[in-house]
């Protein structure tokens, strides 16, 4: 790979930021603070990312604890479309408290889709450590680690990003390192789930709305109308100002993450990837609670 120096990076990052450049939108992010989220450096990004991001921007770093969830309160996605009332408990307990389950994986490439996976694979995501999609079932055989933690203001106690880092333990890549927060956007109403994916130079920030279903399964889904609707952003952020960013909306690229419990009583989750509408990748999990605490929750319904 051809290094362009401590600014620019890697050729081939610095070719994908020169594209959102190019195409995206110039916005000052101080007042776009839905698309606001850390920023990677040109070395890539790891499994330490949130710790050292956290000691540079002053936030302090809650112990681990089994308690810690992607979403703290469920009931703060209550939307004129989205009832969280009507949700499986269990499917509940999993986004409230993450860090209590162990993950099981299964990767499912569709067809001429696998060679793009690799390619990607070896031009970025293995040098970055960022976003290792696994490329068959042997790089999920031996599961992943799960950690959560919190990062929040010391002055106010409030949390600016509840950090999930999975990493495959067979290869030792990092598969997700993402900061998780809700946000609202412009052409909807009420609250969505934000991940941010730290990228050289930037970031890519998926905005996904909650939905429910007659089964009590939950689904985040990241398709949307156009910019500033939910969906897939490419941030680049301008050297000369740290507020000024181009942004790039991909409308082609959509996800959804569907949560369910199975007859048997087990938490499953089907991640689904869509390109230009055609899936080019399927995961699928098995989610493992270390301790039973929620199993009377499967007896009653989610209660406000």
């Amino acid at each position: 790979m051809i290094w362009l120096g401590s600014k620019r990076g890697y050729l081939s990052d610095w070719v994908t930021q020169c594209w959102v450049k190019l195409t995206g939108r110039k916005l000052n992010l101080s007042f776009e603070k839905w698309l606001e989220g850390p920023c990677g450096k040109t070395v890539g990004i790891g499994s330490e990312f949130f710790e050292d991001y956290a000691c540079e921007s002053n936030l302090v770093i809650q112990p681990e604890s089994d308690e810690h969830g992607l979403i703290e309160d469920f009931r703060s996605l209550s939307a004129p479309d989205f009832e969280p009332s009507t949700i499986d408990p269990a499917v509940v307990y999993f986004y409230e408290h993450t860090a209590n389950y162990e993950l099981e994986a299964w990767a499912e490439w569709s067809g001429p889709f696998r060679f793009f996976g690799k390619l990607l694979s070896s031009m970025f995501s293995r040098r970055l450590q960022q976003l290792n999609v696994p490329l068959n079932g042997l790089d999920t055989s031996r599961g992943m680690t799960n950690k959560v933690l919190k990062l929040t203001d010391p002055d106010t106690g409030t949390v600016r990003y509840t950090t999930w880092v999975r990493k495959l333990v067979a290869t030792g890549n990092v598969l997700y390192a993402g900061g998780y927060s809700l946000c609202s956007v412009p052409l909807r109403k009420g609250a969505c789930v934000k991940v941010v994916f730290p990228l050289p130079n930037g970031n890519a920030i998926v905005i996904m709305r909650p939905q429910s279903h007659p089964d009590g399964s939950f689904s985040l889904t990241s398709s949307g109308v156009g910019f500033g609707d939910a969906g897939f952003y490419f941030n680049v952020q301008d050297p000369r100002d740290k507020s000024l960013f181009s942004v790039r909306y991909i409308q082609a690229l959509q996800e959804t993450i569907r949560v369910y419990q199975t007859e048997a009583g087990d938490l499953r989750a089907d991640h689904v990837l869509n390109l230009w509408g055609m899936t080019f990748l399927r995961l699928h999990y098995k989610l493992n609670p270390k301790t039973q605490t929620y199993s009377d929750q499967r007896k009653t319904r989610f209660a406000s």
